[in-house]
């Protein structure tokens, strides 16, 4: 048996009718980011989000990333930006550093700016725990990211009049 209260709950839907988004996409592992972005657009079009509406950005890597977001988050007719990439381990920590690093950068980029800054960088140990998570049938963080931004664009608008 549950306990009632009567609190108010601010909760958002991924409508994307009159919603401006904007994609930064890295280059590097594009065999896995672009698997992202189209799932991304995919769930962004569902939801009713025009392709006028969507800007898509290419960054060489994942940590060039949140320096990217923040240039676009910064703009007026930007309502969310969604951050794709793929950092998969190899052999060095070169990957815990690019992996903790585009972490803290979009979460700061989010932060300075107010906006639902979606973070959609896998970091996987290997190229197939990558492709298991872009997969468009099954477990897609792409289209994650997608639902995620409209719903947060949602949630901060209801706060905001709340």
């Amino acid at each position: 048996m549950g306990i009632s209260y009567k609190v108010q709950t601010i909760q958002g839907k991924s409508s994307g009718q009159d919603r401006r988004v904007a994609i930064v996409v890295s280059q590097f592992n594009d065999f896995i980011t672009k698997r992202l972005l189209e799932g991304c657009l995919k769930e962004l079009k569902r939801c009713g989000v025009k392709d006028n509406n969507i800007t898509i950005v290419w960054v060489s890597g994942s940590l060039e990333i949140p320096v990217a977001a923040l240039k676009l988050a910064r703009k007026k007719n930007i309502d969310a930006v969604i951050c794709l990439g793929s950092v998969i381990r190899g052999e060095t920590i070169h990957f815990d550093l690019v992996a903790e690093g585009v972490c803290r950068g979009v979460t700061d980029v989010s932060l300075l700016t107010g906006k639902p800054i979606i973070f959609g960088v896998l970091a996987t140990e290997t190229a197939d725990q990558a492709t298991k998570r872009s997969d468009l049938k099954k477990d897609h963080k792409g289209r994650d990211a997608a639902t995620a931004a409209l719903e947060m664009v949602e949630v901060l608008k209801k706060i905001t009049y709340a």
